[in-house]
């Protein structure tokens, strides 16, 4: 059994991402019994956010603070982690499979001389080990792994693994470790995101996407103001990007974002393989599409044959009045 775990924590706009909490949770899977260790680099003061780390499970937090690290490069994480591993010595790796955890993981993996499971959506006991669930073929299967020796290093796909509750009664303690960033070749001057306000998409739990039956730019405001009364977000098919009727960033499906929430309502999509290679893993889908034989029906658990333009109003109004 393992006996210290490195939880790598991610942060976005000076806040924790949910999935450093839910890797927390996968660390308390792999070995509950063991030693907990978050991880958190950054150009500004990082106690509150090593103190989140704590409430949500952590036993103790290592903080990395340059000037280098303001925004993530694999260079200059790259260097301040492995310093803090080698010096740790963990058992195990957590970490979020995001954007930059995908981007990262491997370069630590290969620094380390050890193997990545990437993209796990369950961890479970198998005896004295842990086996890790993850898709294959763009979602279409699923393949369970179980590392035999050596470090246990693996990425969890975000709102997969529920978080741990959150304790304020928790303590634990807060170092600081000195790492001199250097030979940084790529150096980030600034960064404009183009990106749904409001909910991460990544993290959403509850997502309005929209397809090429949306028609329009504007026939995306209906699916707004669904996604707002909600608390949820905005997506959309490559089919909806490419005619421009929403930015990229939107895109959901085997070269978009890949998402689980417990809620996805398909929205004018027909249901082409790409899109659901995206979100086929969603909790609950709901599909509403003017096409009775559209495919998305195959894998929506609940369907609605009509005009979107007719059905999201009558939606927003009865889910206002449950809200009142």
């Amino acid at each position: 059994m393992t006996e210290k775990i490195l939880v790598i924590g991610e942060a976005r706009d000076g806040e924790l991402r949910n999935v450093s909490f839910e890797a927390i949770a996968a660390a308390k899977k792999i070995n509950a019994d063991g030693e907990i260790v978050g991880v958190i680099c950054g150009n500004e003061d990082l106690k509150s956010q090593a103190q989140e780390m704590i409430y949500y499970g952590v036993d103790r937090v290592v903080t990395i603070q340059h000037d280098n690290l303001e925004t993530y490069t694999s260079e200059g994480y790259g260097q301040a982690l492995l310093t803090v591993i080698n010096e740790e010595s963990p058992d195990g790796i957590v970490m979020g499979h995001t954007s930059a955890g995908k981007d990262l993981s491997p370069k630590l993996a290969t620094k380390l001389e050890t193997g990545l499971i990437s993209d796990a959506v369950a961890l479970e006991s198998d005896g004295d080990k842990v086996q890790f669930t993850r898709p294959i073929y763009s979602g279409k299967a699923f393949e369970k792994k179980i590392i035999t020796s050596g470090l246990t290093f693996v990425t969890i796909r975000p709102n997969n693994i529920p978080a741990l509750e959150r304790d304020e009664s928790r303590s634990g303690d807060i170092s600081s470790k000195d790492v001199d960033v250097t030979d940084i070749r790529t150096v980030i001057k600034d960064v404009i995101r183009k990106a749904s306000e409001g909910v991460d998409l990544s993290e959403a739990n509850v997502i309005v996407a929209g397809g090429r039956g949306v028609k329009s730019a504007d026939g995306f405001k209906p699916l707004y103001e669904l996604a707002e009364v909600l608390g949820g977000a905005v997506g959309a098919s490559r089919g909806a990007c490419d005619a421009d009727y929403c930015d990229y960033s939107l895109q959901i499906g085997q070269t978009g974002k890949v998402v689980t929430p417990d809620l996805y309502i398909a929205v004018g999509i027909s249901g082409a393989i790409q899109h659901l290679a995206g979100m086929s893993n969603s909790k609950v889908i709901v599909a509403i599409n003017k096409d009775a034989e559209s495919n998305i029906f195959n894998v929506a658990d609940y369907g609605i044959v009509g005009d979107l333009f007719e059905v999201i109003p009558l939606l927003i109004e009865e889910i206002k009045k449950i809200k009142q």
